[in-house]
């Protein structure tokens, strides 16, 4: 009976840009952050037990503005998170746990997809896309497939059920409208062979309730997600985007990112105008083992108080920071070492989902 409840109201809903849904920019007022516990020893072979102090560094600087909601496997996760988040001086009432166990700590891309409608009677739904550990490259990912329903049930929202593979880290919005994403990882065959570009377009426009999508091409070397946008331009205004540019002629990164800046400098917005657009430096290559790894700058997360950039102890690090203040004059910009984090192949904003206020 249940089921058939769901399924009709399912049904009666449509899709949620049918409705009035759309996806809000990120530098729009959070209700909270959503965050999954790091844990898994293999995404940070030999050194997990690094990444807890700056990770906890980094939930001290967003619970200053609002809460945050931190999913444990059970209460000895749970009691060792607060531990950590006690030694770097976390206000824990600004922390909310839930025993939502998940297989790995990318919240960003497993996490919950918030939707709002200020005019809707029910202001704030949730769509639970497909995740497939980037095209099956890290399994198992049934435990994070289940965390979209299970906080869609913790807040009472509807939740959608698109039935295709999509992340978060893949897309940004301007929250007007715009979405920007990446032919290199969209268009992928591990995500959705089944689907050809405009019939993708089709999805996003149905369940982020976008109108326009720019597509960018490369990501950058070393980011495993096949060329996430969250690596390299961010919306940081409604016509403004922030991108990583690599001066290094050498580097392999130098040709993508010239591209995409060509393409960026092409795009208009759907009133026509052009895009502003800040350059932003990428780091040295951060090396380790022998792997390059996908550092970039981008990869900050906007919260209502602050913008978390990660650093790697680069004569960049400054220079970065300054030209993203200049973005926020009314966010505090704090740099937080990911020199350890980024050895999991992701930053800050890979470990994060915002959820909005409406």
């Amino acid at each position: 009976m249940n089921s058939d409840i769901h399924q009709a109201s399912v049904k009666m809903m449509g899709f949620p840009a049918d409705q009035g849904y759309y996806f809000p920019a990120e530098f729009e007022p959070h209700a909270a952050t959503w965050l999954s516990w790091p844990h898994k020893e293999a995404s940070w072979p030999g050194k997990i037990h690094t990444v807890y102090g700056p990770y906890a560094q980094f939930i001290r600087q967003v619970s200053e503005g609002e809460e945050v909601h931190v999913m444990v496997k059970d209460q000895p996760m749970e009691d060792f998170a607060k531990s950590c988040l006690t030694k770097e001086m976390v206000d824990l009432t600004r922390v909310v746990f839930h025993h939502f166990p998940t297989n790995d700590a990318w919240c960003r891309d497993h996490g919950p997809a918030f939707l709002i409608n200020p005019t809707a009677a029910a202001k704030k739904v949730v769509v639970n896309w497909n995740y497939n550990a980037w095209g099956d490259k890290y399994p198992p990912y049934d435990l994070d497939n289940l965390i979209p329903q299970r906080v869609a049930d913790y807040r009472n929202l509807h939740c959608y059920h698109p039935g295709i593979v999509m992340e978060g880290g893949s897309v940004d919005f301007n929250g007007k409208g715009t979405l920007l994403t990446t032919t290199s990882c969209l268009l992928n065959p591990n995500r959705n062979p089944h689907l050809n570009q405009s019939q993708i377009e089709d999805f996003l426009r149905r369940y982020y309730g976008v109108e326009q999508i720019l597509w960018l091409g490369d990501g950058i070397e070393g980011d495993d997600t096949d060329g996430h946008v969250d690596d390299i331009t961010r919306f940081v205004g409604e016509r403004t985007v922030i991108t990583v540019v690599e001066d290094n002629k050498r580097d392999n990164n130098f040709h993508p990112l010239r591209e995409n800046l060509k393409l960026l400098e092409s795009f208009r917005l759907i009133d026509g105008s052009p895009l502003s657009i800040v350059e932003l430096p990428m780091p040295s290559p951060v090396i380790y083992e022998g792997t390059r790894l996908p550092a970039s700058y981008a990869n900050f997360y906007i919260a209502n108080s602050c913008v978390v950039v990660p650093t790697f102890r680069d004569k960049k690090d400054d220079l970065a920071l300054d030209i993203i203040q200049q973005c926020f004059p009314e966010r505090k910009v704090v740099g937080v070492d990911s020199l350890d984090i980024i050895w999991g192949l992701g930053s800050f904003h890979c470990l994060s989902q915002q959820e909005p206020s409406v």
